[in-house]
């Protein structure tokens, strides 16, 4: 598996994607070129096989000090293999933010799983978050990298 950087010619990779991995919460097109075009988003692709089999996008927000994970997605018949953790990892590590956060529908309980196990925590409830009505847990973490450096000056 590689992690590369995405770019906008990754479109049509990326919006198969979002309609597998999210159905009806997929992104709309234009909100896909948004992400993949927008200088403050990390955006990075696994690559396995030759193909794009995962996505993960970054907003920074520098004065809020928080990097938000906007969007990370795993095809079905490449779940399980540690490429979510991987993207995750990746994405943060290029995220100089004291804080990442995360929103994730309440009943998604593995990527609740992954993100628990990866140091993020509950930190509020959005309710009717998504266009369905389903609500979202806000989840977020310190950024152990800037800890250890405030911790050392």
């Amino acid at each position: 598996m590689d992690i590369l950087p995405a770019r906008l010619l990754d479109l049509p990779d990326l919006y198969r994607i979002e309609r597998i991995c999210f159905a009806q919460d997929a992104w709309p097109l234009l909100d896909l070129v948004a992400v993949l075009v927008h200088p403050n988003v990390v955006r990075l692709k696994a690559v396995m096989d030759g193909r794009m089999v995962g996505f993960i996008a970054g907003d920074l927000r520098h004065g809020e000090e928080i990097g938000w994970i906007a969007t990370l997605g795993v095809l079905p018949a490449y779940r399980r293999r540690g490429i979510g953790r991987t993207l995750l990892r990746a994405c943060e590590a290029q995220m100089k933010t004291a804080h990442f956060r995360l929103c994730v529908r309440t009943d998604n309980l593995e990527a609740i799983n992954l993100y628990q196990q990866e140091g993020y925590q509950r930190i509020d409830l959005w309710r009717g978050y998504y266009r369905d009505g389903g609500d979202a847990l806000v989840m977020e973490k310190p950024n152990p990298s800037r800890r250890r450096a405030s911790l050392a000056e």
